[in-house]
């Protein structure tokens, strides 16, 4: 009796040689519509290596024959954006700052425009919708270093602050009081500067510190530590702390001085997206 779970090689093409529990494999040849299919898939495969860049080189790839290229392409959808914005652009440029957020089309326009700029250039350091990080203003809340008005966050956009390429950035310096205090002096003043805001670690050193801190810090942060944006010397009285407001953290800053830099956007950004980024920072909550 024939074992029925073996096929017989009607066709002649031999089997495989694969066997399994007494199964072989026949060695059918592929059905022609397959075939013909991966022949095609392989034609297509050389034209299109010749035709589109594929090969990649030292210092590039090959471009085809049909000069196809996305970097093209997308510079071409940017020109076209551009040319379509031109208009707009040049309203934005030519009308005074103060005037932007309370003219409705260019107020709509910058905020919109000005996200955009923001998302690509300033999200990395001043978190989504300007939440700052630590050692990162927060730029929607009330609290400026130098000042919140449109012509104030247009110069800070523009110049930079700290910064080495514009000769125009912003700059002050806090002196490293590590240098000129002793340690019992430095837990003096930072005493003091909890006491304007919450509580001290130690009220004891409160007065000395007081002293310490009218005749070191008040000519850039106030006798009541009010600040003064002209100077970028941050309001101490606020419980709002750029490098974190605990006594280890303040201890810190008083001892070594902080020294944030904000590069100048001017060469980077035209002058109409600059005004839409400022326009934009400006009504995200904190502007004055």
């Amino acid at each position: 009796m024939a074992d029925d779970n073996k096929k017989t090689d009607e066709e002649g093409y031999g089997t495989t040689g694969h066997s399994w529990d007494g199964i072989e494999e026949l060695n059918n040849p592929l059905p022609r519509w397959w075939l013909w299919i991966f022949y095609a898939t392989i034609v297509w495969g050389i034209w299109y290596v010749i035709a589109y860049p594929a090969w990649p080189l030292v210092s590039g790839a090959t471009e085809g024959y049909k000069g196809w290229s996305t970097r093209a392409n997308v510079a071409a959808e940017i020109a076209a954006v551009q040319e379509a914005n031109a208009e707009i652009n040049e309203q934005l440029v030519a009308a005074d700052l103060d005037a932007i957020p309370t003219d409705p089309e260019l107020a709509v326009y910058a905020r919109s425009a000005g996200e955009s700029v923001f998302n690509t250039w300033c999200v990395q350091c001043h978190g989504r919708e300007g939440g700052g990080f630590l050692g990162y203003p927060n730029l929607a809340d009330d609290d400026w270093l130098w000042g919140g008005t449109m012509e104030d966050i247009h110069y800070s956009v523009a110049h930079g602050i700290r910064n080495e390429e514009d000769p125009d950035a912003r700059f002050s310096e806090m002196p490293a009081y590590g240098e000129i205090f002793s340690r019992e002096e430095i837990d003096q003043v930072v005493n003091f500067v909890m006491s304007l805001s919450k509580e001290p670690r130690d009220a004891s050193q409160v007065a000395a510190g007081e002293e310490l801190y009218l005749d070191n810090c008040a000519a850039c942060h106030g006798e009541a530590g009010e600040g003064n944006t002209m100077l970028g010397a941050p309001n101490l009285s606020d419980a709002i702390w750029l490098y974190g407001g605990d006594y280890d953290s303040l201890v810190e800053t008083v001892t070594y001085s902080r020294y944030g830099v904000m590069p100048p956007w001017a060469p980077r950004l035209s002058e109409a997206e600059i005004r839409a980024v400022s326009a934009y920072v400006h009504q995200l909550g904190g502007g004055e």
